[in-house]
């Protein structure tokens, strides 16, 4: 019973070293991801004078799943990160407001019909 034991141990080993170099080579993407976002957030701000709402968002939410690959890399979790979980929420903002766009005005026509 115990070979069958360690048998079983030695493939989730063997399982999980294989997760763990798909995930280092998905971690390097996500980095350069990660880098795009912050050379375009850089560029958003020093144009608009403060950060994109939907890049501050997707960053942190990449950063938190970097975070989870690291941490299932170390043997910290067992669960595997996106797509096996759900990708992670972003938290809301603790540095500066993200710019944002005011709703265009409606334009107000005061025609009668053509006929």
């Amino acid at each position: 019973m115990s070979d069958e034991k360690q048998e079983l141990e030695r493939e989730s080993i063997l399982l999980r070293i294989l997760w763990m170099v798909i995930f280092v080579i998905v971690w390097q993407l996500a980095e350069l991801l990660l880098g795009a976002v912050v050379l375009l957030q850089l560029g958003y701000r020093l144009f608009y004078g403060a950060p994109n709402a939907g890049l501050l968002g997707f960053g942190d939410s990449l950063s938190q799943y970097l975070a989870q690959i690291g941490r299932f890399g170390t043997f910290n979790t067992d669960e595997k990160p996106w797509p096996f979980a759900d990708w992670p929420t972003p938290r809301a903002p603790e540095g500066e407001t993200a710019h944002s766009i005011p709703p265009a005005p409606h334009p107000v026509r005061d025609e009668e019909p053509k006929l």
